[in-house]
């Protein structure tokens, strides 16, 4: 009786028991695994990278890509071919006057090859270019895939050799772009950086200024260029922005030897802000001559000539 009490007087249900749970809880669960091995470390994605390169599997980070874009007219759409910009369609009015520059354009993009050939009547091509004065040739040039900029220290790391990295804030004339691509190509560096937001893309204009160097020259896009050049911090790249009021002058700069990441403003109002503040240095160009500012080519060329004769 006085066991059927002890059951029926306590909480309403089955007595349900530790099945053990305590016991196991007690036991312990084995060595810390090191740090190459434990998920979200630092060091786990460090030898996840370093052994998706040895694999020659290309990083899955990507930086986007850029519109489709056309370019419109006789003159522009031969340049163009001229220079090698890349090209998935030409477009050819129906019934067009033929005159030299039109068979030129013909045989540059046959000579090229993957170039498609498409006949279209004027109508369709006034609609595709928004009524622009097409002239009856139409270039489309495909979405330029831009690189993370993750990817160009990567790259450095690669060869064996030390960051050597161009951004550019604020620089909205596609043929700066171009001049800078054309720059680090000659001076050997890793890449470029542009913000995704109020700046120069890889138009058909920034192709052309850079000579066909941006075939071999990543350029890569930032979210926040910020943030990125933050991670290039931390990676050990030193930040380096040019600045008219800057505190050491060019020649003064020992870093320019090592791992560098170079910033450059737009003409006039230069480097913004949060950019400026996140430099490591703020470095002047002298100019004996007087002038206020250089453009983002001059001002690149310049820094980068300096870098590469430390380097050598």
């Amino acid at each position: 009786m006085a066991a059927n009490n002890r059951r029926m007087s306590g909480k309403k249900g089955a007595q349900v028991g530790s099945g053990g749970k305590r016991r196991r809880s007690l036991e312990g669960k084995g060595p810390t695994p090191p740090a190459e091995m434990r998920k979200g470390h630092a060091k786990q994605r460090a030898a996840t990278a370093k052994a998706r390169r040895a694999q020659g599997r290309p990083a899955q980070r990507r930086g986007g890509k850029a519109a489709s874009e056309l370019v419109v007219g006789r003159n522009p759409v031969v340049e163009a071919l001229r220079e090698g910009v890349p090209a998935s369609t030409l477009y050819v009015q129906q019934f067009i006057d033929s005159d030299e520059r039109v068979r030129e354009a013909l045989q540059l993009a046959a000579e090229r090859g993957g170039i498609n050939l498409m006949e279209a009547p004027r109508p369709e091509l006034d609609r595709m270019t928004n009524g622009l004065n097409h002239q009856g040739l139409v270039l489309q040039v495909p979405p330029y895939e831009y690189a993370h900029p993750e990817d160009l220290a990567d790259a450095a790391a690669d060869e064996g050799e030390d960051p050597l990295i161009v951004a550019l804030d604020g620089v909205t004339d596609p043929r700066n772009l171009g001049a800078v691509v054309r720059s680090v190509a000659a001076f050997g560096g890793h890449g470029v950086v542009v913000p995704e937001r109020r700046a120069a893309g890889m138009t058909a204009g920034a192709w052309k200024t850079s000579a066909g160097t941006a075939a071999r020259t990543p350029v890569a896009r930032a979210t926040n260029l910020t943030r990125a050049l933050e991670a290039y911090k931390k990676a050990g790249i030193v930040v380096v922005g040019l600045a008219a009021d800057g505190d050491v002058e060019l020649g003064e700069l020992d870093a320019l030897g090592g791992p560098v990441a170079i910033v450059v403003g737009s003409e006039g109002k230069g480097l913004s802000r949060l950019v400026g503040e996140t430099c490591d240095f703020r470095v002047r160009i002298p100019m004996p001559g007087g002038a206020e500012s250089l453009n983002a080519g001059v001002a690149a060329g310049i820094v980068l000539y300096e870098a590469a004769r430390r380097r050598s």
